[in-house]
């Protein structure tokens, strides 16, 4: 996989879970430079991101907004909430027991999706 822009990705729509070919950690290492707050996690087999929410409310927002996107694209995230405002979503092809394309796809989709943080004030 040649790494995409996160605006190339966004254009694209998650394929077959079980067509597509694991993607090497080295290759999902060059494709996260150009997602912003994703990082490799579990030995390369998920990427992660994470953050702070304004409050409980607020993160279960935005997890429905997760899910309405994971459905239409048809590839589901790894949802976490801890401590009433911590957020992390883990993305990973499980069919392939490693990343494909279609988790960039989606987290590229979703760093496009508002989510009301934590002020820093």
């Amino acid at each position: 996989m040649a790494a995409l822009t996160s605006k190339e990705l966004t254009r694209k729509h998650c394929s077959p879970c079980s067509d597509l070919p694991v993607i090497s950690r080295q290759a999902a290492v060059t494709q996260l430079k150009k997602l912003p707050g994703w990082r490799i996690s579990h030995a390369g087999k998920r990427i992660r991101k994470d953050w702070t929410v304004k409050n409980f409310v607020a993160g279960l927002q935005f997890f429905e907004r997760v899910g309405k996107l994971a459905e239409a694209e048809d590839h589901h995230p790894d949802l976490h909430l801890e401590d009433y405002r911590n957020v992390w979503i883990e993305l990973s092809t499980h069919s392939i027991g490693g990343l494909s394309e279609n988790d960039f796809i989606l987290a590229a989709k979703i760093n496009k999706l508002r989510i009301k943080e934590k002020s820093t004030k």
